[in-house]
Formats: structure tokens, sequence, C-alpha cells
């Protein structure tokens, strides 16, 4: 048996292609689809089964799609009932392969009501589990990604079904969906896999003492969810179409769709030094999707601003994996056009400018981090509450506003935000705010 894993940074997830005398299996793939069949192809692998262990809350699911194309079999939980032809998982029905190969699924409630894992046997011998959103390694998946009121009754299935996984045996390899980067985990996840075993002895989640205590220990500090989360679902339940066309026409800036969004993807330096009044800048990098769908409205049309060499078709991508498919093209030139602009500036000219009498100091990093490393006299707002819940009042259009996240990347985000609002950004590019503490104190 070999197990292909295929990483998606932007998302914090992982998905995987199990090859097993050669049948495949693939579990929870995204939407862009053709590097799992291709990979497939070229292993010269029969894909026979498509699973799904639950209806993912952060990403467009190209499960039915692949299903389509190769004629697997498509396997989700009893209890998702999707819209679309599939073949319903039950607790411990075993559906078999070939060659010695079952799949068992295991009801793993918890991250959503339906979620399911599956157990991989060899010739009756369990050797791996597919545990999606359920038991992650250091970690466990969220339980409130489907609103506050049914977070705390999911929270404590979630200890049910976690103590459930780690009745397995301790040589099981555990393969989770969700890992390091994604908003789907509960605490910071680590390594991408594990074992069982690995779990009982360090998964701290494993060691609280009752479904309350852990309920409480889950839900005591929650991440923002995206708001491109609340999209997800329905989708998945209802299916989706085949991933757009990634190539898109070249627009001329006369003729703008006037309706459209415009995002420059371009580096954070160069939209710095000239972009377009009004747009939104998100440099293309792995979490490019992810941002843009939490700050722009969802489904609305959005056109590019790009440099000449820039992957435009990984930005598409990205989109495409959130639902977003009305891109309507892309801007290269911004020849002889206005432009907004702002400085970004190192730690030591920040720190400089910044620690002058008066200067003012936006903090746009999750609560998490402020909580963690709060800086005296900033004032702090979350990036999407910029644009959900307006620029602070305590801020002042007449002084630069000096923005500070972890990296400079969010900073960079907001200052085109508050550009637009008629302030003055000044952004602290390539540190964050817990090296502007220690430079400040001195």
């Amino acid at each position: 048996m070999e197990i292909v894993s295929f990483r998606t940074p932007g998302l914090g997830d992982q998905t995987y292609l199990l090859v097993h005398e050669g049948q495949g299996v693939l579990v929870d793939p995204q939407r862009d689809i053709d590097r799992f069949l291709d990979t497939a192809a070229e292993r010269d692998v029969d894909l026979r089964f498509v699973l799904e262990t639950h209806l993912h809350n952060d990403y467009v699911s190209g499960a039915e799609q692949a299903a389509l194309r190769t004629g697997a079999q498509l396997v989700l939980p009893a209890a998702a009932a999707p819209a679309y032809p599939h073949t319903p998982a039950f607790h411990l029905e075993d559906i078999k392969g070939g060659h010695g190969l079952s799949l068992r699924p295991i009801h793993t409630p918890g991250h959503t009501p339906e979620h399911t894992s599956y157990l991989v046997l060899i010739d009756g011998e369990p050797v791996a589990v597919f545990s999606g959103g359920s038991l992650l390694v250091a970690s466990a998946g969220r339980p409130d990604l489907l609103g506050p009121a049914r977070a705390r009754s999911l929270a404590r299935l979630q200890y049910g079904s976690l103590h459930r996984l780690a009745g397995l045996p301790r040589g099981v390899e555990l393969l989770p969906t969700h890992g390091e980067g994604s908003f789907c985990t509960a605490t910071g996840a680590g390594r991408f896999t594990s074992t069982v075993g690995d779990e009982i002895d360090t998964n701290p989640l494993l060691a609280v003492g009752g479904p309350e205590e852990f309920a409480d220990r889950l839900l005591a500090a929650p991440m923002p969810i995206p708001a491109f989360y609340r999209h997800m679902g329905p989708a998945n339940t209802l299916g989706v179409p085949p991933m757009p066309a990634l190539a898109v026409p070249e627009l001329d800036l006369d003729r703008l769709p006037e309706a459209a969004h415009v995002v420059d993807i371009r580096p954070r330096a160069t939209m710095a030094a000239g972009h377009l009044p009004g747009s939104l800048g998100i440099e293309l990098s792995a979490d490019f999707g992810s941002w843009t769908g939490w700050l722009l409205p969802h489904g609305e049309p959005i056109a590019l601003v790009a440099e000449r060499g820039q992957d435009v078709a990984e930005a598409v991508t990205q989109l495409a994996r959130i639902g977003a498919d009305a891109v309507t093209g892309v801007v290269y030139d911004l020849t002889d056009r206005a432009t907004a602009h702002f400085p970004a500036l190192n730690l030591a000219e920040f720190t400089r400018r910044a620690a002058a009498d008066r200067e003012q100091v936006l903090d746009v990093r999750m609560p998490g981090e402020h909580a963690a490393a709060a800086l005296a006299g900033a004032v702090h707002r979350f990036l999407p509450d910029l644009l959900t819940g307006g620029i602070p009042a305590e801020l002042d259009r007449d002084r630069p506003v000096f923005v500070a996240c972890g990296s400079g990347r969010r900073a960079a985000i907001a200052a085109t935000v508050l550009l637009r609002e008629g302030y003055r950004p000044v952004v602290l590019d390539g540190a964050g705010v817990p090296d502007l503490i220690s430079a400040l104190d001195a």
C-alpha cells in the first residue's frame, strides 16, 4: 500500500490518494482535481473510490467531479445526504475493494454532525485511518463552524469521536485532512500526519478529563471564521460544476467591468509604489484565495491586476477552490495612470518614525495574536473587520497611520483599505508586532 499526499498550503489541507495493487482511493479532494487524477494516471491506477469525510466548510469539493470523470464510486457519510448520486457510508459497514482492501466507516461527529472517518484494512488488518476533521495531529477539528448554537453540542461529540479513534491500534497511521494553517483546527495543529500511538502519547486534547471540560477547552478562544466558509457547506451539499477556465482575458483599464472588484496581486513592494486607487492589494501567495474570499463579497465579479509573467492561472485556481468563479480578466499595464501609494518601511525606520510623539499605530493581526503580544498604545482591529466594521474611530485621518501585522502581508492589504477611506498608511514590512515590541523596548 502507498499513500500519496497532496498539500494545499493556502487552505491548510491535505488530500490523499491510497494506492493498493493497482486500485486507488481518493480522499477529500479539492475542486482542482487534475493534479490528483494525473498522479493516478501516472501510476496506472484504477480509481475505485472517492471518499469524503464530511461536507467541507473551507473549500469547494472536487469529489463529485472526480467520480464522474473516472467512474469511481463516490462515498459520503450517510447523514450528509447531498443532492447528487453517491454511496452512503454507514458506521462500521465495510466497503469492499479488491486484493484484500476494505474501508470501514467510523462515525466521528464533532467537526460536523455527519463527519465520518475511514479505517483502511488490508487483509483484515487495520493500517491507516483517514480522520478528516476529527482527530488531528496535536489538535482536533473545530466544532463551532456551524454556528454558536450548536458548537457546544458538537464539541461534546468531538470528545467522544477523538477517543473512539484513539481506541484503534497504536500503529495505525493517522491521515487527517485539516492541519497546520487551516482555520478548521481548534488549536494549532502540528505535523501533517501521525500515528494513533503518537497522538495518544502527545495530543493534549486526548488528556482532557471529560466532554464538558473538553468543550470548555475548544470553545474558550475560537479563531475567527473566514467569511467565505458560510458558502462552502451549501455548495458542497448541492454540488458544483467543474473548474472554470484558468485562462482569463487581458482587460483594458478603460473597459473594466463596472461592478468588478479590482484585486492587485503584484508583489506588495510593487503595489505599495503605485496601484489603482480603490483596488484591494493582495499579493499572490499560497493564501491569496483565502484572503480574497474573506475580504470580498462572495460570488461578485473580480478583475485582477498583475505583472506580466505572474502566474495568473494560480490566482484563478485558488479563487475557484472557494467557488469564486467570476474572474472577468486581468490588467497588466498601469502606465501613465494615476496611482495610489504608501510607504513600506523596514523595522528600524518604522520604529524610529512610529516612536515619534503623537504617532498612531494600527495592529491588524488576529485576536489571538494580539492577546499573546499586545503593543501598548496601538489600536487593534483584525484585518477583515476593517471592511465589515469600518476603520476604528480613534484613528485620525490627518496623521499617518502606522500599520503592522506579523510580517507585513496583512498590513499591506490593510493599507489599501485605509487609502481608499482617505487615511495615510505607513506599513511595517518584513517584520511583525512582536519585533516592533522588542525594538521599542530596546
